[in-house]
């Protein structure tokens, strides 16, 4: 009986041990991707991912750092590496679950930075997946103001050129606000950006 409770403690222990490690990893590399070092903290998620194969979500940062470094970058081939990186990391968790709506949101953001990287080649291209993307993302969780939001987001920014009507899409930016202020994150971790450019959106919609 000894041995037994002594080979459970010792299996929480390591159990517990392997959450801190995780917590820690994350903690610091959210810090490094907050002092800007986009790269750093890229790499050390990608680390924590390879250690960390239950969880998406630091394949889902390796994603978000490098897409939202690709709405900044001009020079068209480290695009396309930030962009093969962000697609890549999204990939792997895709492979385990297809049933998670902030991959979905992910990928449309992805999408989203091919097309403003190059409106005239990649236009015709990406729209309609970037659509695609947020439409299965809302049969998995109407409700996710990311994908609300991102979706409504998408086609303001192409209404000068496909002529919409933005007054319904923008209904859609409050409503994307209303659930920003109600969403609960899943973990400390879990993704909880968007409110942001979703005011910023907001009140360009009013002007």
């Amino acid at each position: 009986m000894t041995k037994i409770i002594t080979i459970t403690t010792l299996f929480i222990c390591s159990l517990l041990s392997a959450q801190t490690q995780f917590e820690q990893g994350m903690g610091k590399a959210f810090g490094l991707w907050k002092e800007g070092k986009n790269a750093d903290a890229s790499a050390m998620f990608e680390r924590i991912a390879a250690a960390e194969k239950t969880s998406y979500l630091p394949n889902y940062y390796v994603a978000l750092i490098n897409t939202t470094t690709a709405f900044n970058e001009k020079d068209k081939t480290k695009i396309d590496l930030l962009l093969t990186k962000a697609q890549d990391a999204l990939d792997v968790e895709f492979i385990k679950d297809q049933n998670n709506a902030e991959l979905y949101a992910m990928q449309a953001l992805i999408y989203t930075a091919w097309v403003v990287a190059d409106p005239m080649t990649n236009g015709m291209k990406y729209s309609a997946k970037v659509m695609e993307a947020y439409a299965k993302g809302k049969a998995i969780d109407p409700n996710n103001p990311r994908i609300v939001f991102g979706e409504a987001d998408y086609q303001i920014g192409g209404a000068k050129w496909s002529g919409v009507d933005t007054k319904p899409l923008c209904a859609q930016v409050d409503k994307a606000i209303e659930l920003f202020a109600t969403f609960k994150p899943e973990t400390p971790f879990s993704p909880k950006w968007g409110l942001e450019r979703a005011l910023e959106t907001q009140k360009n919609c009013k002007k």
